[in-house]
């Protein structure tokens, strides 16, 4: 345990040993018809349902009270849902494989209160340490920095005002490609499970305008970029065993049921040297499939994000539309599909 965290930790003492959980009942009156299902039934709200805040101030668990996250940990994900990059205390907030929707995440939950908070990703910002907490609103209630004495938070002014941090070993410079290979919803879902891939965000490039839109993109690809960590992924892996892997290459202007140049399989080099990886990448992946890879490899030029709810969409939607997956990749393996 970090020495902040212990620290939060024996602060948090009295909020923990002072809780009773009410009965289920008593929770359904006392919690909004959200908090509870989300709580307690493991829900997720919709997305954007609050208005974002980064006002100082603390998060506890909306059941028990105790302290959870602190706005100085706290960023945009662009996801519709609070992020945060750490915890206040790490004893307090627990992971558990979660395998529901067809999908594996790690799930966390309050120890306290045993309240469902939301799911922890490894996709979060390289300099606040690579975490993203997706947390539900519903699930946290918020404590003003100027009311943190009042209600008997004193001891955590600190860590709202952002004087504690935890110790940062994450060093060196990161990488950024960008990669098409039909709808970006899945293609992001996949790679962003890649280890050495820090974050992702779904846009349009390579087309005639700028600041093109999902209604306007002439010219343009649907894309990844892909932001990663070169000293555990190096993009000639992330190429040849991820993205190859992720869709199939083979196949002009159309992945799945999508057709059109939107959807076409492209490398889009920002410079000399990945131009050159991208060629070798693609040489080395043919191997993999029946058919030529017919990908192209383009300009990182007019790139444009896309629309928040194109934003990890199967994150948000886990049952919705994907023609994406990983193929076999064993020694000798050749895809046809």
């Amino acid at each position: 345990m970090k020495p902040t965290s212990m620290i939060s930790s024996l602060l948090g003492q009295k909020f923990k040993q002072s809780f009773v959980k009410p009965s289920v009942e008593e929770l359904s009156k006392k919690l909004s018809p959200m908090a509870f299902n989300v709580t307690q039934k493991a829900g997720t709200e919709p997305p954007f349902s609050t208005e974002e805040s980064f006002a100082p101030g603390i998060y506890v668990d909306v059941v028990s009270g105790v302290p959870l996250f602190s706005s100085a940990d706290k960023f945009d994900s662009h996801c519709g849902w609070p992020a945060f990059a750490r915890t206040i205390d790490d004893t307090e907030v627990e992971e558990k494989k979660d395998t529901s929707h067809g999908m594996t995440r790690v799930e966390v939950r309050s120890k306290t209160a045993d309240s469902h908070l939301g799911h922890v990703f490894n996709d979060g910002p390289r300099e606040l340490g690579g975490q993203r907490y997706c947390i539900n609103a519903a699930a946290l209630r918020f404590i003003p920095l100027a009311e943190m004495a009042k209600e008997g938070y004193g001891e955590y002014l600190d860590s709202a005002a952002g004087t504690e941090r935890k110790e940062s070993t994450h060093e060196g410079s990161m990488a950024t490609i960008t990669l098409a290979g039909g709808c970006f919803w899945g293609l992001e879902h996949l790679l962003r499970q890649v280890p050495g891939v820090v974050s992702t965000v779904c846009g349009y490039v390579g087309g005639e305008n700028k600041g093109a839109t999902y209604r306007r993109h002439p010219g343009h690809a649907e894309a990844v970029r892909v932001t990663f960590d070169p000293a555990k992924v190096s993009l000639r892996e992330l190429l040849v065993n991820h993205f190859f892997r992720a869709h199939n290459p083979t196949t002009k202007d159309r992945q799945g049921n999508d057709r059109g140049t939107s959807y076409r399989s492209a490398i889009f080099f920002s410079t000399p040297e990945q131009e050159q990886e991208a060629k070798a990448a693609i040489a080395e992946a043919s191997s993999k499939w029946a058919k030529p890879i017919v990908t192209t490899i383009e300009p990182d030029r007019n790139w444009s994000k896309a629309e928040p709810e194109h934003q990890d969409y199967l994150e948000r939607n886990p049952m919705g539309y994907s023609c994406h997956w990983f193929r076999p990749w064993g020694e000798g393996t050749v895809n046809k599909e």
